[in-house]
């Protein structure tokens, strides 16, 4: 089975601003796609939101009406189940399935905005389940099953869902949730099956006596897949599944592109592979050897190298991954992204020798890639490429503060006409390369989002590079008139180039404890300022 997500990106006839230029797939499309997956012998089964998760299209004056805030349907209006069902009936259309997936996960402040002005103060509970009950009848009216995830109203914040001890199956939810909804228990996060036995136990005691679980490949908010925690969390889940007294029917395996889609989807095919595996041995671990030899001869990519590409995202010692692990972090994205004139977040890395640990990655990748007996391997030039510009950015205004602060003109001189000036470069031939990427496997929008954050990192690059020479050249030629013995003291006062600002400032670090072990978004990294 293929479940494919999407929230406002597949076209409904009459909504012109219902995925409004963000590449959706036209009827066509998605009927292509069910005819190819049905030649292979797989269901697809179309997978929307019915509540949460529409701010997309939330944020168009023209459905402002069926808002409760910005990112939630507005419960209990029957423009809202008018809309629904619109939606139901044209994404289930292109597809043999009979099934639906109604989403419905992380519905945030449901009852909280607009509802609550229109209809009154009611338990978030209550609303979650009357919404369900009203969306359940459209499935059931246009002949599907629904399945949804289980993260309830009371339930759908990350520490309330995962804790053992917060059981979802109160009376009103067990005595009110339709009888033919199927739940999904989502977790991407834990490395030991006891999380998820104890969670399937609680979703059958909320009346779905036979309940899904999701794991996930984590591709999301990074450029390469987090291969190892994956494997970790996918194994947790799957030994869970396949026990034999308390597992499931039915588990499958998640890839998402959340804040951005900067990650190569093909990154997670040792985890999607992994997974697979999985289905076809009762053990708890598979034999990894014949896991290695399936990779190469299936994908045609030697898998060890694959897996050594995600350390783009730790450090040289390596991350250890517990029972307590329930992350792992993106520190390639935020390293990228981070503003290269102030580098406010390299406090946390400062003891970590990061220049050697990226250009032997550079290095090690380009080699594999070279060798070309596998063809897909081609795809680690995206690492290999981030990794040769991490190596140029990590120290880069350590560096060049150390030249200022010491007033070592010919050395600071040297780091912008050498490093500063290869790493524009490099991350021009990122940029470009990440392109060509983006264009192969995905439609051309979505792009833009993350081109304005290259062009952000190389107008600063820029920057950086102009008043550092500028700086320069005001020292040499104050030094000129000063061996002339031409004063100009005034004029020195005011020439914005005498000092650099950014160079002056010290730096302190901010999250005390974690080192580099964060998980931090774009916006996060770009500036110490928030927005707005």
């Amino acid at each position: 089975m293929l479940q494919l997500y999407t929230e406002d990106t597949y076209e409904v006839e009459g909504e012109p601003l219902f995925g409004y230029l963000r590449g959706r797939y036209t009827q066509r499309e998605l009927s292509l796609i069910d005819d190819y997956a049905f030649d292979l012998g797989i269901e697809v089964m179309p997978c929307i939101q019915t509540l949460g998760h529409m701010g997309q299209m939330l944020q168009w004056p023209e459905y402002a009406h069926l808002r409760d805030n910005t990112e939630v349907f507005l419960a209990e209006s029957e423009a809202t189940y008018e809309f629904l069902e619109k939606l139901i009936q044209t994404i289930s259309s292109p597809f043999r399935s009979k099934r639906i997936h109604i989403g419905m996960d992380e519905a945030y402040g449901v009852g909280e905005g607009r509802y609550k002005q229109i209809f009154g103060e009611k338990d978030t509970s209550q609303i979650f389940v009357e919404h369900l009950q009203r969306v359940n009848e459209i499935c059931v009216r246009n002949g599907l099953q629904p399945i949804l995830w289980s993260d309830t109203a009371k339930n759908n914040s990350l520490l309330g869902y995962y804790d053992e001890g917060n059981n979802p199956a109160t009376p009103e939810l067990a005595n009110h949730m339709p009888a033919n909804a199927e739940l999904i228990f989502w977790d991407y996060y834990h490395t030991t099956p006891d999380t998820y036995t104890q969670k399937i136990k609680q979703h059958r005691e909320m009346g779905c006596q036979q309940p899904w679980i999701a794991t996930a490949a984590w591709t999301w908010s990074r450029f390469w897949t987090a291969l190892p925690f994956s494997f970790e969390a996918i194994r947790a889940s799957t030994v869970s599944a396949k026990n034999k007294e308390d597992g499931v029917r039915n588990s499958f395996i998640t890839i998402w592109g959340d804040e951005g889609n900067e990650c190569d989807m093909f990154s997670s095919l040792p985890a999607v592979l992994y997974y697979a595996q999985h289905g076809y041995t009762d053990q708890d671990e598979v034999d990894v050897l014949q896991l290695k030899r399936n990779f190469e001869g299936i994908c045609g990519a030697d898998f060890d190298s694959w897996v050594y590409a995600s350390q783009i995202d730790d450090v040289p010692e390596g991350t250890q991954i517990t029972s307590k692990s329930n992350f792992v972090s993106n520190m390639s994205k935020w390293l990228l992204w981070e503003d290269p004139f102030l580098s406010f977040l390299s406090p946390q890395y400062a003891d970590e020798d990061l220049e050697t640990h990226y250009s032997t990655i550079a290095d090690k990748l380009y080699e594999t890639i070279q060798y070309r007996t596998n063809p897909l391997n081609e795809r680690l030039e995206f690492p290999a490429r981030i990794a040769k510009v991490l190596s140029l950015k990590c120290f880069l205004r350590k560096r060049c503060v150390e030249a200022y602060r010491n007033k070592q003109y010919d050395q600071l001189l040297e780091l912008a006409q050498g490093r500063l000036a290869n790493l524009r470069v490099q991350v021009d031939e990122l940029w470009k390369y990440h392109r060509t990427l983006w264009m192969k496997t995905n439609k051309p929008f979505g792009w833009e989002v993350l081109e304005q954050r290259y062009g952000g990192l190389r107008a600063r690059l820029e920057t950086m590079y102009d008043q550092i020479i500028a700086h320069v050249q005001y020292h040499i030629t104050r030094n000129s008139r000063k061996e002339g013995q031409v004063d100009n003291t005034d004029e020195d006062e005011e020439d914005p180039y005498q000092s650099i600002p950014e160079f002056d400032a010290d730096l302190k670090c901010l999250y005390y404890g974690l080192k580099t072990n964060m998980l931090l978004d774009h916006a996060r990294v770009i500036s110490p300022s928030r927005l707005g």
